[in-house]
């Protein structure tokens, strides 16, 4: 394992990152600031309680997986697409390092922006609600998960794209509508029966209810199927990519 190439790969995007630290740090906090503001005082105060938890606190853990997510997806995506706009990606893979190392790189580093991102809405969450964390290790281990399976997600959205338009296309039309419909702002048992069992089709739904799990200890599916999905998830975008580098496909063609 080359970890020099990694660590280059790495320190060369979170750089890129702390150039525009201020607009990073500044657009989440009023963003989350605005989303408390609006569901958890205005509608909140028509909700007392969601499952035994106060409004407020309960949209937390999902506002934080819609940033977490689109975020994840949009570093990893504009990461590994920009080199092949400009072409320094034959650059890289001229070199003497491994698929793996390039994808560590550019993966791990967007999925540390997002992190970055989730833990300043989670601080920003305890001025606003009274928030109490009941498993905080798996609320963790949901986090970084989720923040690497969808970095990796993004990692394949961005080989993919032709242009910049396209990098967009994936996680507005799919991706956000699957989080606000994957119980982001509400439990799925407040759901008709039928419309309950539609919402079971939703992966993001799986991953909701184990990051929801692990602060209030209630979820929506049991937590060892969410592990189970996110497991399957992250799976399967590895196998997408190095099937992606051992073809070439979108990068030598």
């Amino acid at each position: 394992m080359n970890w020099s190439a990694v660590r280059a790969i790495y320190v060369f995007e979170m750089a890129r990152f702390f150039r525009t630290l201020a607009q990073s740090f500044i657009s989440p906090v009023l963003s989350s600031s605005l989303y408390f503001v609006v569901f958890g005082a205005a509608i909140g105060s028509r909700i007392d309680e969601v499952e035994g938890v106060g409004y407020g606190a309960f949209i937390v853990p999902g506002l934080i997986m819609l940033t977490v997510m689109t975020q994840s997806i949009s570093n990893a995506s504009f990461g590994i697409y920009f080199p092949k706009f400009i072409g320094t990606i034959y650059e890289l893979l001229s070199a003497p390092i491994s698929f793996l190392e390039i994808v560590m790189g550019y993966v791990g580093a967007a999925a540390t922006k997002s992190m970055f991102i989730g833990i300043i809405i989670l601080i920003t969450a305890f001025f606003f609600v009274d928030l109490q964390i009941e498993y905080p290790l798996a609320m963790l281990a949901f986090l970084v998960l989720t923040c690497v399976s969808f970095a990796l997600f993004g990692f394949i959205i961005g080989i993919w794209a032709g242009s910049f338009e396209q990098l967009q296309l994936i996680p507005l039309l799919i991706v956000t509508p699957l989080v606000f419909l994957g119980g982001s702002f509400y439990s799925i048992s407040m759901l008709p029966p039928v419309w309950q069992t539609i919402s079971m089709f939703n992966p993001v739904v799986y991953l909701i209810s184990g990051f929801r799990w692990a602060f209030f200890g209630v979820a929506d599916v049991p937590i060892a199927v969410s592990l189970l999905a996110i497991g399957a998830f992250t799976g399967l975008c590895l196998a997408a990519v190095g099937w992606i580098f051992k073809t070439g496909w979108r990068i030598r063609q």
